[in-house]
């Protein structure tokens, strides 16, 4: 079983990646629904939260549902970091994580995200800071180096480790490499073999089926596996991994009507949550893999990412349940 800290997460959990615009709480509800056994928010400007701007502290926002559940900072002040430990420890969240790996170019160039591995002191020394800092359990999502040439993610692991870290997570490519390419788990591999580790070691990047999900715990002997992209769209992922894992059988797909109720559910969340307008337009990029598959269905999904009235989308969504009700997906 991992844990992270005191908190028993299962024989190889699913951990639902932080993703910008993705993992509000509308969506990390239907991921629980369906099998991720821990889940985080979108990441969190520390800058953003000790300014109070709007767009950040509405991040904060975790139900009860969720848990565990990981609120994600990414920062390279360490006054602003130990601040905004403050004021996320008020959401009451499960787990801190910090985020030491995304590649956009405006959170890099700051030194925050993946900037950071150009200054593995600092990264390191954030880290210690921050664990002194809370009772909770701090943890780590990092990539494997900034380029191919500076990949020490053995030695990175073990240090963040040794100054408090309760788990962590690397994603296989390099900064340089953003999404491009394959990712590498053979160093995460090296960090997991590593005799002087023992915290959990999660694998994140190109997970995007359940036999790569084996190959990420029987293979490379992994301790969980962070799902990203393969889950947008399709919170059924989680559960046909599990499915998976302990049949060695494929789930049939998702019906259509299983699909119309998660895409309408997922609005209406949205809706409620941020109101009509934002509602509409982020839960835009989930619509082509909920219906992936279905001939001639250009004409339907313009309509419901083109449309800015909720009515509207809803309205779409019904002439699908009319023209498509019978579809089989294969």
């Amino acid at each position: 079983m991992a844990k992270i800290g005191n908190i028993d997460v299962g024989d190889f959990p699913l951990l639902l990646a932080p993703m910008e615009d993705v993992s509000d709480p509308p969506f990390r509800a239907l991921c629980k629904e369906h099998g991720a056994d821990v889940v985080y928010t979108e990441f969190i400007s520390s800058e953003g939260l000790i300014r109070d701007a709007a767009k950040s502290t509405m991040k904060l926002d975790i139900y009860e549902k969720e848990r565990p559940v990981g609120i994600q900072i990414f920062g390279a002040n360490l006054d602003s970091m130990l601040q905004s430990v403050e004021i996320v420890e008020k959401s009451g969240p499960d787990i801190i994580d910090i985020n030491f790996g995304c590649p956009v170019k405006n959170v890099v160039s700051k030194g925050a995200g993946a900037g950071i591995l150009k200054d593995i002191d600092l990264m390191v020394s954030l880290t210690e800071a921050m664990v002194k800092h809370t009772n909770l359990p701090v943890t780590v999502k990092t990539r494997l180096g900034w380029d191919n040439d500076s990949i020490k993610i053995v030695e990175v692991a073990e240090r963040l480790q040794d100054v408090g870290c309760k788990a962590i997570s690397i994603h296989g490519r390099t900064r340089v490499q953003m999404y491009k390419g394959e990712a590498n788990w053979a160093p995460i591999a090296e960090v997991k073999n590593n005799s002087r580790m023992h915290i959990p070691v999660f694998g994140n990047g190109d997970v995007d089926t359940p036999e790569r999900a084996v190959e990420m715990r029987d293979k490379f002997g992994l301790d969980g596996a962070m799902i990203g992209r393969a889950s947008i769209g399709y919170p059924w992922f989680f559960r046909e991994v599990k499915h998976y894992f302990e049949t060695g059988e494929h789930l049939p797909p998702p019906t259509m009507m299983e699909r119309l109720d998660a895409a309408r559910r997922h609005l209406q969340m949205a809706i409620d949550w941020k109101g009509e307008k934002l509602g509409v337009f982020e839960t835009r990029r989930h619509y082509t893999n909920y219906f992936k598959g279905i001939p001639h269905f250009k004409e339907y999904r313009m309509k419901m990412v083109t449309s800015d009235d909720a009515v509207d989308v809803f309205a779409a969504f019904d002439e699908v349940e009319r023209d498509f009700s019978d579809f089989q997906f294969a």
